[in-house]
């Protein structure tokens, strides 16, 4: 029986709508509802050709949709109509509006099929966001 390491827990899945700028750590189940590669260059300047590959995705639950920026390996399983679990994702932003990112401490793995229906009319990629300074009077 393995035995459960202090400090690892159980993550909790959050949910798209619960998403807000400057956010890391989150851990989520989503359906892509769309993939489209927005960058694929290769470098040729060593032995091996290092590909560089970026799709947006579109992905989302029965919350909410946003966009994920899927990179390298992590393209191959963001396939249209997929079930991902997103591990460990942070919030990026980029023009003022969030992105769901997964660096080398996350991970994204294939699921399966969620029951849920995706809820196309709350896109949180749409959302900008201004840098307000407040200044107390």
């Amino acid at each position: 029986m393995a035995e459960s390491k202090p400090g690892l827990r159980k993550p909790v899945f959050t949910k798209v709508e619960q998403l807000r700028p400057g956010t890391s750590g989150h851990t989520l189940t989503v359906k892509v509802v769309s993939a489209k590669m927005v960058l694929q260059k290769g470098r040729a300047d060593g032995p091996q050709v290092r590909q560089m590959r970026i799709a947006e995705c579109l992905v989302g639950d029965e919350t909410g949709m946003i966009i994920f920026t899927a990179r390298n390996d992590q393209v191959d399983l963001v396939k249209e109509g997929t079930t991902v679990i997103l591990r460990n994702a942070k919030i990026d932003m980029f023009k003022g509006s969030m992105r769901l990112a997964v660096d080398k401490w996350g991970r994204v793995e294939v699921a399966e099929p969620a029951d849920f229906t995706v809820k196309e009319d709350n896109n949180l990629s749409l959302i900008e966001y201004e840098l307000v300074n407040v200044v107390e009077e």
